[in-house]
């Protein structure tokens, strides 16, 4: 069954482009069948689990919806990471055609003789948009379709620029090395950019994995004091004199506060997640990959500080 038609058209042409740039061998249909089955049966573990505990099993839907965007996610992540990767290594493959070509060799031999070890996931489209052109298609032609496959806009702008030079007669040897010398001068103003920007990453950490559970453990201590004192304030007599100020029992629990603080930390870090991978890399779902440590450790945090203020404010105000 496929239920990837289940999807929206928008979802579904990218859950289906992120499967093929990830460099899967099974298709898009397969792949989110599997996830989707993975994710039912610990959904329903999980409620089976709940109901022995006398826990709400909606929670199980919960975890069927965070799993399903879990695989959903992974794969967009691992397809991202191997486009990065060939990026990175586009460079030093048009280099070394340059090489070669200046050598004598023909220009398909020349891309057959880059397709190397070290340049992987990439020495296999050099492979073969190298049989391309051995088999008779054009250079251009066969440039084109390695773009199509790669399916990375700083690959394709950099092979639209080595056609137009190629249809203008200019040299194709000198035309690669100036590419790669441009490309590597490029990465390395990335990188200085990247370190500049460092202190911002290092700020927003700081701030969503430490500051905010400490702030939110702190105030849920808090609202737990004021609701026992305000349950120990007793009715107040009719013959009383009205105050500007009075005090009354307040209606939230601390049961509200506690979860209301840990769904925010969970919905705060995974906002600042995307505006890490924003600033970091310029593109929002990089920092997904950040998520789940970052939830773990802003929890920590969050739990620590409360069985500390626990442990040490109990005795002298929530027994009063």
């Amino acid at each position: 069954m496929n239920t990837l038609k289940f999807y929206p058209k928008k979802i579904r042409e990218e859950y289906e482009k992120n499967v093929k740039n990830s460099g899967l061998t099974t298709s898009p249909e397969k792949y989110n069948n599997k996830s989707l089955l993975i994710s039912f049966i610990i959904s329903a573990l999980s409620s089976a689990a709940f109901y022995f505990l006398n826990i709400n099993m909606l929670y199980s839907l919960g975890i069927f919806v965070f799993l399903a965007a879990f695989f959903y996610f992974r794969i967009s992540l691992k397809a991202g990471a191997r486009i990065k990767k060939m990026e990175q290594a586009f460079p030093d493959v048009i280099s070394l055609m340059a090489s070669n070509l200046r050598s004598g060799i023909t220009i398909d031999r020349a891309f057959l003789l880059s397709a190397r070890p070290e340049f992987t996931p990439l020495d296999e489209e050099i492979l073969k948009t190298g049989k391309d052109i051995a088999t008779g298609k054009g250079v251009d032609i066969a440039l084109k379709n390695m773009s199509t496959r790669i399916d990375s806009e700083k690959i394709s702008k950099i092979i639209s620029l080595i056609v137009s030079g190629l249809k203008s007669g200019g040299n194709m040897s000198d035309l690669l090395e100036q590419t790669a010398s441009n490309m590597k001068e490029k990465e390395f103003i990335e990188k200085r950019a990247a370190s500049n920007i460092l202190m911002y990453v290092i700020f927003i950490f700081f701030a969503i994995g430490i500051g905010a559970p400490v702030l939110f453990g702190l105030s849920s201590i808090l609202v737990e004091m004021v609701v026992n004192l305000s349950e120990k304030i007793p009715e107040p007599a009719e013959t009383q004199v009205n105050l500007p100020l009075t005090f009354s029992q307040i209606s939230i629990s601390p049961e509200f506060i506690l979860y209301f603080a840990i769904v925010f930390i969970i919905v705060t870090d995974l906002i600042s997640c995307l505006v890490i991978g924003l600033v970091n890399k310029g593109e929002g779902k990089t920092g997904l990959k950040y998520f789940i440590p970052l939830v773990l450790f802003s929890l920590l945090i969050f739990l620590i500080i409360r069985i500390v203020l626990l442990k040490f404010l109990a005795g002298a105000f929530l027994a009063i």
